[in-house]
């Protein structure tokens, strides 16, 4: 079979650049060796968040008399929370398959592997091989968990993500090692649950990406829940001979030693570029990244990479984006170079997170001089109704032009709230403009309104 495009690997990077090819008229096939999705769809963004908002739940349920409702003997069937969770990946991954009947896209199950003169070899389950053509092969095949030498993973006691969202029964208690967006959304969905946690970060502050303000929030709510959190630490070893693990940490006072029945290992993403053909093609790489151009072209003639196995934030949205500019590039479009300075990022715990541009001291260090407000939902007082005043939005703007240089949120339903900084951004908006137009009340997102009154001595409510 001959093809415009050959997309290997279908996670939101690969599904949605094939949607997009198929829709500019290109003949298209997908490769994939597991499950249409990927591991977000299938055991990342999506069903993580199933299982966050059965933490949630019970967390209202739990606080039930704060609203001046009466509810006894509230219990958790873990067993039910994990079918939930799969239940719903797997229709996400059922939706995804009638797209791609939709758009008349070929699904090629099995392992796929670029060779030279545009040819892709797909290896299926039983060992059988299929060679393909195509004018334009795209890589998309995603990351998996980084392990470390001192924390092996066993997949029993010393775990991942895929294996936390499906162990049998509910740990007693939980050591998290790392706190970026995976590590704390764990650590709060297992606390929610009712499991002794434990987080193990080696930074100096938990979701180090973040504002400082957003940490230093975070590790108070989190404290607030019993959730002990150790920063400036590090996983010396892990002995998980015993009934219980014993984990060896690092710190500033010398090693100490936890006990956890579980050791949940979050400490980042490694590429999947093993046996996908570089190598022999000629693909060059650095740091584990295939390296593109702008528009994700790699140095050899008909092929490109997009999504985690690039530089750049390894986030859905992300891989998203660079397969549709990839396409339209290749159909002949002059799409726009994706700007990484305007990428969101998202964290599900609670309360959440969400961020975008430069932080403060980012800001700062590029060379501006800024004006930045804060507003808490404290004072908020849709906040105060709803029972969640946890958090704060906080505005970064250029002190000269008043451009809108960063924003930070932390607090309830903020991953909803982000998107409209995104798009300012984008348009250019001043903090003059943000500050005239109008936000409705009450609610969460007046906060942006009143965080930027706050950056040019005008805030009203505080």
């Amino acid at each position: 079979m001959n093809y415009d495009v050959i997309i290997i690997g279908t996670g939101p990077g690969g599904y949605v650049a094939a949607i997009r090819a198929a829709q500019l008229g290109l003949k298209t096939a997908v490769v994939e060796k597991e499950a249409l999705g990927g591991i977000c769809l299938n055991w990342g963004c999506i069903p993580t968040k199933a299982l966050l908002k059965s933490a949630q739940v019970f967390e209202y349920i739990n606080h039930a008399a704060d609203y001046g409702i009466k509810v006894q003997d509230a219990e958790i069937d873990f067993d039910a929370v994990i079918k939930r969770s799969r239940g719903v990946a797997d229709g996400m991954s059922k939706g995804i398959q009638f797209l791609m009947k939709k758009n008349k896209i070929d699904v090629l199950m099995g392992f796929g592997k670029i060779k030279t003169g545009g040819k892709v070899e797909v290896k299926a389950a039983d060992g059988s091989t299929k060679e393909y053509t195509a004018k334009h092969t795209i890589l998309a095949t995603g990351g998996r968990p980084r392990e470390l030498p001192n924390l092996k993973i066993d997949g029993i006691k010393v775990i991942e993500y895929r294996k936390a969202m499906t162990l049998p029964t509910l740990p007693k208690s939980l050591v998290v090692v790392g706190s970026g967006a995976i590590g704390v959304e764990f650590a709060y969905f297992y606390a929610t649950m009712g499991t002794k946690v434990t987080i193990v970060e080696f930074m100096d502050n938990i979701v180090p990406v973040e504002d400082e303000d957003v940490s230093k929030q975070l590790l108070r709510s989190f404290k607030k829940m019993g959730i002990e959190i150790m920063t400036k630490a590090s996983v010396e070893s892990v002995d998980a001979s015993g009934d219980n693990c014993k984990i060896s940490v690092k710190t500033g006072k010398g090693n100490i030693i936890l006990e956890a029945e579980i050791v949940l290992s979050a400490v980042g993403v490694a590429t999947n570029l093993e046996g996908i053909g570089l190598e022999e093609v000629g693909v060059k790489t650095d740091k584990g990244k295939v390296l593109v151009n702008e528009f994700y072209k790699t140095n050899i003639e008909g092929v490109y990479a997009i999504g985690d196995i690039v530089a750049g934030q390894s986030l859905a949205h992300v891989a998203s984006a660079e397969g549709i500019i990839c396409v339209e590039k290749i159909a002949g479009h002059h799409p726009e170079p994706l700007n990484y300075n305007n990428i969101p990022g998202c964290t599900y715990c609670s309360p959440e997170i969400a961020s975008v541009g430069y932080t403060e001291k980012k800001a700062i260090e590029a060379g501006y001089e800024i004006k930045v407000g804060k507003f808490p939902f404290s004072a908020s007082g849709k906040a105060s109704a709803a029972g969640v005043k946890d958090g704060f939005v906080k505005m970064i703007y250029d002190a000269k032009y008043g451009e809108l240089l960063g924003a930070h949120m932390i607090g309830a339903n903020v991953t909803e709230m982000i998107a409209e900084i995104v798009v300012a951004r984008k348009l250019e908006t001043t903090g003059n403009e943000m500050l005239k137009a109008v936000h409705p009340h009450p609610t969460m997102s007046e906060a942006i309104m009143e965080a930027t009154a706050d950056a040019y001595g005008e805030v009203i409510h505080l």
